[in-house]
């Protein structure tokens, strides 16, 4: 059951501080989750989420550091000697421990590095922080298990052995040769059934799933997602097994891009949080804003093209934000299908196939909207018929073009390296509500010849 945390249990812990009674503390939060803890402490001031990592051991504290938001960790951290914070890493796997080490100044980083016990542990980290952090190289921890493929089983259990030792979960256990290139992975059912003689060459499967360290990391997501795997090799440029990436890790890059993708659909160009200051939330988000302030002038200017028609046929008017509201609707709606297949890796075809798709499906759906448009306006409103015609027509074609584009610029710019969630924004709602009243008038005008 999920831990709820009450503003009597945070009041409870607050004065355990305050009091000093840093026994009694421990003994209340011993049996919390990690993540639990980790939260708790974000609700206290510096003071008390330092207390609680004080008075906690190590063993915990070192899990506690991974849950904790950046900006209370690197508070934390900065409290800590380098020793200590080699004590924490050392209970951590190697791609965890690199992520934290990541964080620290370039001087305090090497302090820390030279203060952690294990050589090899200490060895692991420096070569994973080489990776860019957006990489499967970044991703992956050194703990994994490995056999040789000229091994037999009863050797390949002694080195088992060993090795899990380090391990915290055995996902797969991976044939190596003797230049440790990855040749496939080996069924622990396969393993206990065979005679302890039998060389392991003859009972492992060649076939495993594997990325390369400059693999990007939501290239690895796609790849574990749509294979379902648990973990997943990585290999250099010549094919060695150099680590491996679990689920856990992938979990992260998946919210983290959905976060990001979110924000951009929203318009929020940087990644921030509702705590971040009022100078940060304005700096993600006033670009955006300056540009529907553009767009809207541009619409504004469009308009008053038809300032004519406004006199002779005011009633027009009073349709232009249903279809400005359409064109955008339409234009999300479109964009977000797409963005969704290009993240998923879903979306088959050509560009023109897509695109004729979804011109069928907008004529479709404008002509159900029109008729509705044309019979509500006339009985509901009492506009006159030529009227409702006119609007009709344009809604349609309001919708034609706001699919296809909505359709058109998710995939143009992801060819071009640029993240489709844009289109999604108020990009692709701005330019529509533009090229809506466009169309809108000009057809407008071409119906009623003001």
């Amino acid at each position: 059951m999920e831990f709820k945390i009450s503003r009597e249990f945070l009041s409870q812990i607050e004065q355990l501080i305050k009091e000093n009674k840093e026994q009694e503390l421990h003994d209340l939060l011993h049996e919390i989750h990690y993540a639990d803890i980790a939260e708790i402490m974000e609700e206290l001031d510096d003071y008390g989420a330092i207390y609680i990592f004080n008075t906690l051991d190590s063993e915990k504290t070192s899990e506690i550091l991974l849950e904790l938001d950046e900006e209370v960790r690197v508070k934390i951290l900065r409290k800590l000697t380098p020793k200590e914070i080699a004590e924490e890493l050392d209970e951590l796997s190697t791609d965890d421990a690199a992520d934290i080490i990541a964080e620290l100044p370039q001087e305090r980083k090497e302090q820390v590095i030279s203060e952690l016990e294990d050589v090899e542990h200490a060895k692991d980290i420096v070569d994973l922080l080489r990776y860019d952090e957006d990489s499967a190289g970044g991703l992956m921890g050194k703990e994994l298990v490995k056999v040789n493929e000229n091994w037999n089983v009863l050797t390949c259990v002694k080195e088992m052995r060993i090795q899990a030792e380090n391990v915290s979960r055995v996902h797969s256990i991976y044939v190596v040769d003797d230049e440790n290139r990855l040749k496939g992975r080996l069924s622990l059912k396969d393993l206990l059934t065979t005679s302890t003689k039998t060389p392991i060459s003859e009972v492992y499967i060649p076939k495993v799933d594997s990325v390369k360290v400059d693999t990007k990391d939501v290239e690895v997501a796609r790849i574990m997602q749509k294979y379902d795997l648990e973990a997943i090799p990585v290999v250099d440029e010549l094919g060695r097994l150099v680590g491996r990436i679990t689920i856990d890790d992938i979990i992260d890059v998946i919210k983290e891009e959905a976060d990001k993708d979110y924000q951009l659909a929203a318009g929020i160009s940087q990644d921030v949080e509702a705590d971040d200051s009022i100078l940060e939330l304005t700096k993600a988000r006033l670009p955006w804003l300056v540009l529907a302030l553009l767009g809207g002038f541009i619409a504004v200017k469009v308009s008053g093209q038809f300032e004519g028609a406004m006199e002779e046929y005011g009633v027009l008017f009073f349709f232009t934000p249903l279809i400005a509201a359409m064109a955008g609707n339409v234009g999300v709606q479109s964009s977000a299908i797409i963005v969704q297949g290009l993240a998923n890796n879903t979306l088959g075809g050509t560009i023109w196939q897509r695109l004729y798709k979804e011109m069928r499906l907008s004529l479709f759906n404008g002509l159900i909207l029109s008729v509705i448009l044309l019979l509500g306006s006339h009985f509901l409103l009492g506009v006159e018929y030529i009227i409702g015609i006119t609007v009709a027509i344009a809604l349609i074609s309001v919708i034609v073009i706001a699919s296809l584009i909505g359709t058109f610029v998710p995939i143009t710019l992801n060819k071009y390296g640029i993240d489709p969630a844009l289109a999604t924004g108020p990009f692709i709602t701005t330019s529509n509500d533009i090229f809506g009243i466009l169309i809108y008038f000009s057809i407008a005008k071409a119906i009623l010849g003001f």
